[in-house]
């Protein structure tokens, strides 16, 4: 390949994998047609952009970024996997098709989170944590807590004061009914 041809692919690339800051690696080599087209397919439906592109290509179109590290350890060609709302829900997709064995000959190589290189057994361990919208549930959660035990605390006292105020009216207008015809 000249190296016009290799600057234009570059370039391509980099345009492509622009403003992307967190990418996991997946080996598919020896992944038949069928298979490959298959995870595709699936990723595609997550939202998950998959590019399958040689090492020193993609060292050279990541050269300055955030994903560079991730292509240090590596040889070879390989796919770089994107998308998704956060790194931690694409660890997650990544996982369970890795973890599926529906696709025997597709390995989880590593990736890159926040710059810094990760290796499979880091991206899997990642893949356990909570999501982003999970995260925000948790936090919800605990900031809406303290206020829904105040309230309950503050209602539960203030039904009871009002029952007692309640039954303590009807009382009255018992003994006031029961005087009136008693005086009649």
């Amino acid at each position: 390949m000249s190296k016009y041809v290799k600057n234009l692919v570059t370039g391509d690339i980099k345009n492509r994998l622009e403003g992307v800051a967190d990418a996991i690696l997946v080996n598919v080599v020896g992944m038949d047609s069928a298979a490959t087209f298959s995870i595709r397919k699936k990723l595609r439906e997550a939202g998950v952009n998959m590019l399958v592109i040689k090492r020193s290509m993609a060292a050279r179109a990541t050269e300055g970024s955030s994903l560079r590290p991730m292509f240090n350890e590596q040889l070879g060609s390989m796919a770089i996997v994107w998308g998704c709302e956060d790194f931690v829900s694409l660890a997650k997709i990544m996982s369970k098709i890795v973890k599926s064995k529906e696709f025997e000959k597709l390995e989880l190589k590593g990736g890159v989170m926040d710059g810094d290189a990760l290796t499979a057994d880091q991206v899997l361990a990642v893949s356990k944590w909570p999501s982003r919208l999970e995260q925000i549930s948790i936090l919800v959660g605990q900031v809406l807590s303290p206020g829904s035990n105040l309230v309950s605390q503050i209602l539960g006292g203030g039904s009871t004061l009002a029952g007692q105020i309640k039954q303590m009216i009807e009382d009255r207008e018992e003994s006031t009914e029961q005087a009136e015809e008693v005086q009649a």
